[in-house]
């Protein structure tokens, strides 16, 4: 869907079609709190709600082992489609230590898609705004103009978290190295293209490639930034009932490739 940026003085808005977007942080509705049980599989969990066991949907089919441990503090999204097998969605996790991680796969973009209409310095005079941008085969979360600029970006959230730092991917993905390899090509076209690392927890602000579990990820991660692939970190805030950026740190150039995560 088409989505532009309409920007004046004292006036700003996002024009989706026949309507408007007025800028808010991504929060959820009908949260309420419960205890992990288990994870049945990927898209399965059962969870303790008001002394019952509930079956809920994990938003996330990523492993998140260290965050879906047994009695662990969750959060729930009650559902407004009745016809659906599961009532809840699981969309965020208690790490003690560290604070809640929202382990929605689909709030990273979200979250970015708010921080973009909220025109960061790093993407000034925004004009054009399009999710799920058609380029070549595949289809790209967001292309921005600005200006003469024409800019590309892939999201990717980031949940795992070890000393401070947080690494991506939790499990192996050859989506997201195909992704990589998307935004090389798009470079060598003309692109300013960017992966973002939307980090979805408190407290963490750098990102590394996870390459004990996916060591073809680092490498597809270190050409891209070698081609002149830009990386974003981008910490949030994160509360049980939202995610939102509050900055942006730009420019890494540590692959991981000597980093240990056992």
């Amino acid at each position: 869907m088409l989505c532009e940026i309409l920007v004046t003085k004292k006036v700003r808005r996002v024009e989706y079609d026949n309507f408007y977007f007025r800028e808010t942080y991504m929060k959820y509705k009908n949260i309420t709190h419960a205890r992990f049980i288990e994870r049945k599989n990927r898209f399965i969990a059962y969870v303790e709600l008001n002394d019952k066991v509930e079956t809920v949907h994990v938003k996330n089919t990523g492993r998140c082992k260290e965050l879906l441990l047994p009695d662990s503090d969750i959060i729930l999204v009650k559902t407004d489609n009745p016809a659906r097998k599961t009532l809840y969605d699981l969309v965020a996790v208690y790490k003690k230590g560290l604070g809640w991680v929202n382990i929605d796969s689909q709030a990273p973009n979200q979250a970015m898609r708010e921080w973009l209409q909220g025109s960061p310095a790093l993407f000034e005079n925004i004009t054009l705004l399009k999710p799920e941008y058609a380029y070549d085969k595949s289809r790209v979360d967001f292309y921005l103009k600005c200006g003469t600029r024409r800019i590309l970006i892939e999201v990717k959230g980031c949940t795992l978290e070890i000393d401070g730092i947080g690494y991506f991917p939790d499990a192996p993905t050859e989506r997201g190295v195909k992704h990589l390899h998307e935004l090389i090509k798009a470079v060598q076209n003309g692109y300013e293209c960017y992966i973002a690392f939307v980090i979805a927890m408190p407290g963490v602000r750098k990102v590394l490639p996870n390459v004990i579990t996916h060591p073809e990820f680092g490498t597809a991660l270190a050409a891209a930034m070698a081609a002149g692939v830009k990386v974003l970190c981008l910490p949030c805030k994160v509360l049980p009932d939202e995610l939102s950026i509050i900055d942006v740190i730009g420019n890494s150039t540590d692959t991981g490739k000597n980093k240990s995560i056992l």
